[in-house]
């Protein structure tokens, strides 16, 4: 059972006040004011996670660099639960702590009592992730649809109670609308969300797709990605997505090239029949072989 970590004011064990409001479901509820604030060692196997985390992904890395803190440290910050009946307490924010101090075999863990009922309990979850969490910012986005979508909030509303602009609200929703190759491959790092605002000028999904593989594939910056967006909406596809085709005496001798310097040599030749040979090396013993090939 939970134990309170202190005597309280109230001259009653808290775990006595816990039985007593253990049909309490929400803050406006009667007897809430005893157990909302309080902040008790709890039983790990008494708690259960948090049905409407956001997060779907916890980095194991982190988590054990997290664990090994605890385990120097304890748990700085407690995490919040809700109470769901007399020996029962499902999460409300802080899972990495809660998984943390489970992977290093604690017992119990600081916790502050809430008392929601399920939309409370999905508002709080949503609203502190956000605002505590390095979300990626599709998590972020999906997180504000489900407070317009199941709390029914205005995106001014929403703005309000996440203490962001509209307009940030807005452009994070509008990242909704990519396709979602595009939106896996935020979520992944692959792009950033300024790739993903450039996107979303384009309308049809397979241009989408087209423009975000050039993207991958030429490393664009979210500057060229916007210059080539603004260049495919103005017809100018041509200089802006495609790759000028090099003469075939040049591609005919790139096999040469290759085998030569034992390396994927690159070359580019401009409008004026000017162009550019790139050779990589991998170290600098590559590039002093390479230097004597030279020779």
């Amino acid at each position: 059972m939970a134990k309170a970590t202190k005597k309280q004011a109230l001259g009653r064990g808290l775990s006595a006040l816990l039985k007593e409001t253990a049909e309490v479901t929400s803050a406006s509820d009667e007897n809430a004011d005893k157990v909302v604030g309080s902040i008790i060692e709890i039983d790990l196997k008494l708690i259960e996670v948090n049905p409407f985390q956001p997060r779907t992904y916890f980095d194991e890395d982190a988590l054990q660099e997290l664990a090994n803190s605890i385990r120097e440290l304890g748990v700085i910050q407690p995490i919040t639960v809700r109470k769901l009946a007399e020996d029962k307490f499902q999460l409300v924010s802080g899972e990495r702590r809660f998984r943390a101090s489970k992977l290093i075999g604690n017992k119990t863990v600081p916790a502050y009592i809430r008392i929601a009922n399920d939309q409370e309990m999905l508002e709080m979850a949503l609203v502190e992730n956000i605002q505590r969490k390095n979300l990626d910012p599709i998590e972020v986005a999906l997180s504000y649809q489900r407070l317009i979508d199941e709390i029914k909030l205005t995106q001014e509303q929403l703005s309000i109670r996440v203490g962001k602009k509209r307009s940030t609200v807005t452009n994070y929703l509008r990242l909704l609308k990519l396709d979602p190759i595009i939106q896996t491959g935020m979520r992944d790092a692959f792009i950033s969300m300024g790739h993903g605002r450039a996107l979303i000028n384009i309308e049809n999904p397979s241009d989408q797709l087209k423009i975000y593989e050039k993207i991958l594939r030429d490393k664009l910056s979210v500057r060229q990605t916007e210059d080539l967006v603004r260049a495919f909406k103005s017809g100018n596809i041509t200089k802006a997505s495609k790759k000028k085709s090099l003469p075939s005496a040049i591609t005919n001798s790139m096999q040469d090239f290759n085998q030569f310097f034992d390396a994927k040599i690159n070359v580019t030749v401009g409008n004026n029949g000017k162009g550019k040979i790139s050779i990589p090396f991998n170290s600098l013993d590559d590039f002093n072989r390479i230097k004597d090939l030279l020779k």
